[in-house]
Order: structure tokens, then sequence, then C-alpha cells
């Protein structure tokens, strides 16, 4: 997890909620270290060996991440999926990987758009997924998981993007949000994703024109040249205001057609 002078993945809580006590739920030791729920007044906080990740007192950069990515796949791509509850195949449409489950506001994100496909959710800590399943997390992410589109994959994402495009697994759409960005990484192996080798495989297991999104709790100035380089074309960073200090960004990368 990161060291003391990494800055966290998410801003920690400020306003009323920061004075509240925070209250531990669960304290679970993974296979990344220790992973603790704690309840601050109404909100839920993960902590990861110490270190403040997220909380589920605001959504907005993790939902625009999901919201944008589909944005900018087209209408054309999504025209024929306008409702594909209604079709036999519930998973008719985009293929959608979100890399990270976190508190689940990228997930509930694309349960509540019907032009998505199938939706896969890769999470590398099981205790994460277990308070998503069964614990005090599922009232948050509870329909999402009920959705058919929706599939949990318990895997590092780093691993999965590599063996997805070794075994020629495609998205339409990559919705990643496991760092405190390109330049701050939870993990030392996570940096591995944003190098030349790790954004190759990125583009490989996008289908033609399709979208790389990645969260990053500043922006990072060299990350646009990195996806150039890598073969993105369509290269932007989108701002996302917060409360205070700098804003959260989405940078943006598409594979040619």
């Amino acid at each position: 997890m990161p060291n003391p002078t990494t800055p966290p993945t998410s801003a920690a809580p400020t306003g009323p909620a920061a004075e509240e006590q925070p209250v531990t739920v669960e304290r679970r030791e993974g296979p990344f270290g220790e992973v603790v729920l704690r309840r601050r007044g109404p909100h839920f906080e993960i902590i990861a060996n110490g270190c403040f990740l997220m909380d589920t007192s605001d959504g907005r950069s993790e939902r625009l991440l999901v919201r944008a990515a589909l944005d900018e796949l087209g209408a054309e791509n999504t025209k024929d999926a306008e409702n594909p509850k209604d079709t036999k195949d519930a998973t008719a449409g985009p293929r959608l990987l979100i890399g990270g489950l976190g508190v689940g506001f990228s997930l509930a994100e694309a349960a509540d758009e019907p032009r998505w496909g199938r939706i896969s959710v890769v999470e590398r800590e099981p205790a994460i997924l277990d308070w998503h399943r069964s614990g005090p997390l599922s009232t948050l992410s509870g329909r999402a998981l009920a959705d058919p589109r929706t599939e949990l994959v318990e895997a590092d994402l780093v691993a999965y993007v590599h063996g997805s495009a070794a075994a020629g697994r495609r998205f339409d759409a990559m919705c990643l949000d496991i760092d405190n960005g390109p330049d701050w990484t939870v993990t030392d192996d996570n940096a591995t994703l944003y190098s030349p080798a790790g954004l190759a495989a990125c583009r490989a297991a996008l289908a033609p024109g399709g979208v790389l999104a990645v969260w990053s709790a500043q922006p990072s100035p060299t990350f646009e040249g990195c996806l150039r380089n890598a073969g993105f074309c369509r290269v932007r960073t989108d701002e996302i205001r917060v409360a205070r200090g700098v804003p959260d960004v989405v940078h943006f990368g598409v594979r040619p057609a």
C-alpha cells in the first residue's frame, strides 16, 4: 500500500462527517495487508494498511468515469443495446471492465445504464467482495450485483488485463480505478499497469474503437503522452472539481478502429 509520503487514493472526509468518530465495522488481514471497513456517521470508509482509500460520501468522479466512457464510445456503438434487459440476452451491448470495486459507485453507475452489456468488475481484495456480497456494503450495491449483466472477478487487475490480452478476451470500455493515479500507485507492482507494456496490454484487451478511462486523484502531466505512445488516439483529460484541493481527473484514450 502507499508509503507514508504517498497521497491517499481519495481525500480524507471533510465537513460535518469528518467530525464524527469512526467506528470499525470489520478488520481483515488480506493478501495485500490489512483492510478495514469503518462507519463514520451515515457513511462507510475503506482503509488499507492505515491509508484512507475511499468512502461513500461523494461518488461523482467514480460515476463520471463510467458515464464518460460510454459517451466516448458514441451512439453508433450503443444504439443496438438501448434496452438489453428487454431482450433474451441481458448482456447484449458494449462490454465493460471495471477495475476496482471500491465502495461500488462505478458499478452502480454502470448497472443504472441499460445500454451496457456485460459488466465485469475485477477486485483483488476478498474482504471488499464479501462486504458487497453479504456485508454492510450490500445495501449500496445489492441491486447492481443482482443485475444479470454483472459479474465479480476476484483477481489482480494487472494480471487480469495481461491475461485478457493474451486470451483474446476483448472489452469495449475499461474503467480503471485501483490507484491514486498513474503516478501514485497503491502497491509497487501496480505501476506496471501504466508502463509501456501495461498500456499495450490494455490496448490489446480493448476491441477496436474501445475506450480506456483511468481515474486519478490529480492530473498526471506525462500520462497523456504515455497513452499516445502506446497507440491510443483521442487522448484527453477531464477534471472533476472536489470540495477542496486539486481536482480529480479521468484520463481517456481510444484504441483506433
